[in-house]
């Protein structure tokens, strides 16, 4: 039984967040990327702070964190996931997905940089190839498609490393808040910021807005926003963090195959073979990351022991 409830849940999380892309391609097909972000936010906040008051979670981070959480609204919420839309209006979705495929690497630079976190010999060869894999599949998106997807990508990468510089900042403060907590209030403020700023700035037109962009955006706020962050935080407790973090191997090709089946977009069988090193080198990273978690475990063991 907890085998088969730790396959829904990893299927869950993959189809979600396989899925992502595609819906936020269709949400900015009528709707302004921060009016979107805005919207999807005030979405999932009221069920957030709902489940909060039901399991009796907290709203505010400890005393003495709380303008982290102030932090994390602008810096995990509002920008990146303005930014991930604004991408995914210049490149394609499968794009986009591989490119956050590359968060746990994006996390193991960061840590070394600036928590100065040692790097294991597996995990430099892992970063290797991941970086290289990657940059080749976007120099390769950006010959076949126009340069000015160039935009898409750097938005894309700087949502990216400011997603892992927040997870950085948390072990750094050492903040072990409930996922609910951490994402309850900051998407309320997040929302009413994004929504307001955008009545300013992009004026969105209420009455051009499709019904394929609204049910996006509901898909978004709801269930993308709410069941995949908490299924992959029940997922986390079930099982390893390395086979959980396998999720960021999957996700990648569900976007891909279901963008092809969509849009029609074929895509290029030299694109795909820089796919696999790409994955394989993601896979080294948590490997090697799980195996010195699992050596330091042994080694506190072996000290404690022998004391």
């Amino acid at each position: 039984m907890n085998k088969l409830k730790v396959l829904f849940l990893f299927s869950l999380v993959s189809i979600t967040w396989g899925t992502t892309w595609i819906a936020m391609k269709i949400a900015i097909e009528t709707i302004p990327p921060f009016f979107a972000t805005g919207i999807r936010f005030l979405i999932a906040a009221p069920l957030l702070i709902v489940l909060a008051l039901y399991t009796k979670t907290p709203l505010l981070f400890p005393i003495g964190q709380r303008w982290f959480q102030f932090f994390i609204s602008i810096f995990y919420f509002s920008i990146p996931f303005t930014l991930m839309l604004y991408g995914g209006a210049y490149v394609s979705s499968s794009t986009a997905s591989v490119i956050f495929a590359n968060m746990p690497v994006a996390v193991l630079i960061v840590s070394f940089l600036y928590l100065k976190k040692k790097l294991f010999f597996i995990q430099k060869i892992g970063l290797i190839i991941s970086l290289t894999s990657l940059l080749i599949i976007l120099f390769i998106e950006l010959k076949t498609e126009y340069f000015v997807q160039w935009k898409g990508i750097l938005a894309l990468l700087v949502a990216l490393f400011s997603h892992a510089v927040i997870y950085a900042e948390c072990q750094k403060k050492s903040c072990n808040v409930s996922v609910i907590t951490f994402n309850a209030l900051p998407s309320l403020l997040s929302g009413i910021m994004l929504s307001t700023i955008s009545w300013f700035l992009e004026s969105p037109n209420i009455f051009a807005i499709s019904n394929k962009s609204i049910l996006a955006i509901l898909y978004l706020g709801d269930f993308s926003g709410i069941f995949g962050i908490l299924s992959y935080f029940y997922l986390q407790k079930k099982v390893s963090a390395f086979y959980a973090s396998t999720v960021f191997l999957v996700f990648p090709i569900i976007s891909g195959f279901l963008e092809n089946y969509i849009y029609q977009n074929v895509i290029l069988s030299y694109e795909i073979w820089f796919v696999f090193p790409l994955l394989i080198g993601i896979l080294l990273t948590l490997i090697s990351s799980d195996f010195s978690k699992k050596n330091i475990k042994f080694e506190n063991t072996k000290n404690i022991k022998a004391s």
